[in-house]
């Protein structure tokens, strides 16, 4: 496979990926990576790679094609392909918690110094290693190092970077109980979403909304919580970012101890009294607690959309759709529908079961 072919079948598959055809532009990828003779087209398709993967949560994969990708910049013999390369290989064992290779990795990258891509590098490479350090919790190296990534940020007006960064000093100011803080700076890289991020990634918008609903639930406005981690697990699905579908059903948990769901406990208290009055047989109490039981049930839409039976009365096995209605797995399965029962959008990629 020649140079030219390499880059359209690089470009297919990023218009695959784009299209949410994620495992369609994985198999193109894997096939360039096979035949392509051009070692800089093949570099290329590494980091299409290793970002896709670090997208999905396949963290280990990640690192396996960063290790491949440095192989092939010292093939190269580019500085800055090095520079990039070792970046990737920084973010890798950022993502898997090895936070000391991180910040190992993250020296290297500073230090091969004069480089064009260094130079446009050098924040992403500070954000990276302030995530290592936050999750090391040495607080005032990881300030230190978003300040310095945010600065790069503003004198390179570099938008997409400084989302970044405002959600990592959202996660920063939450872990040291700042919550004002842990807000407002996940709500500046919401803007930022907003204003510059059409052309973007749809994970800017979910990773700002969780980092909001986080915040939100430490200030206890619980409906906000919930709206923005609603936000960010729609987009989670969409995409099969399972790292963020468990950080958000963590964020629900939490929201919900927050506020001990009231709803909740009047669905356990009206089956408890049902279980009781149908052994005592008193049939009047009986309906009434049926009544109010299935009234709970409708009000926290704890059916399935399908065969109209409650959810969670039994061990079944369920399924989330990307609009976030959910339905019996085995419902599904038997409808055999290309589009949610309840909103008719077309799309049912599975979420999470």
């Amino acid at each position: 496979m020649g140079q030219d072919q390499t880059k359209q079948q690089i470009e297919k598959g990023l218009h695959l990926y784009q299209s949410n055809q994620t495992e369609k532009a994985l198999r193109v990828w894997m096939r360039v990576l096979e035949k392509s003779a051009d070692p800089a087209g093949r570099f290329r398709v590494l980091g299409c790679l290793i970002t896709a993967h670090a997208e999905m949560g396949r963290y280990k994969d990640m690192l396996k094609f960063a290790v491949v990708q440095i192989d092939t910049a010292r093939e190269l013999e580019d500085p800055d392909y090095l520079t990039e390369s070792y970046l990737n290989l920084a973010r890798s064992n950022e993502k898997l918690c090895e936070f000391q290779k991180t910040i190992s990795y993250c020296k290297t990258c500073l230090n091969m110094q004069g480089t064009t891509v260094s130079l446009q590098l050098n924040g992403q490479v500070s954000l990276s290693m302030g995530n290592a350090f936050l999750g090391l919790s040495i607080f005032q190296k990881a300030l230190e190092c978003f300040e310095k990534a945010l600065r790069y940020a503003h004198n390179n007006d570099d938008k997409m970077l400084e989302c970044r960064v405002c959600c990592s000093l959202g996660n920063f100011y939450a872990q040291i109980k700042d919550y004002e803080k842990a807000l407002f700076f996940p709500c500046k890289a919401a803007e930022l979403v907003n204003d510059y991020g059409k052309g973007w990634s749809l994970k800017y918008r979910a990773m700002s909304q969780y980092h909001m609903a986080v915040a939100y639930r430490q200030l206890g406005r619980l409906a906000d919580a919930m709206d923005c981690c609603e936000e960010s697990m729609k987009i989670a699905l969409q995409h099969g970012d399972r790292p963020l579908q468990a950080l958000c059903l963590l964020c629900f948990a939490d929201i919900h101890r927050s506020r001990k769901d009231v709803q909740l406990g009047l669905l356990k208290l009206h089956c408890l009294c049902e279980r009781i009055y149908r052994t005592k047989g008193q049939q009047r109490e009986l309906r009434d607690h049926v009544v109010k039981f299935h009234e709970c049930v409708e009000d926290m839409e704890l059916y399935c959309g399908m065969c109209g039976e409650s959810i969670g009365e039994k061990n079944n096995q369920l399924q989330a759709l990307p609009c976030s209605h959910f339905f019996h797995l085995k419902c599904l399965q038997t409808n055999g529908t290309r589009g949610c029962p309840n909103c008719r959008r077309l799309s049912v990629k599975p979420g999470y079961v």
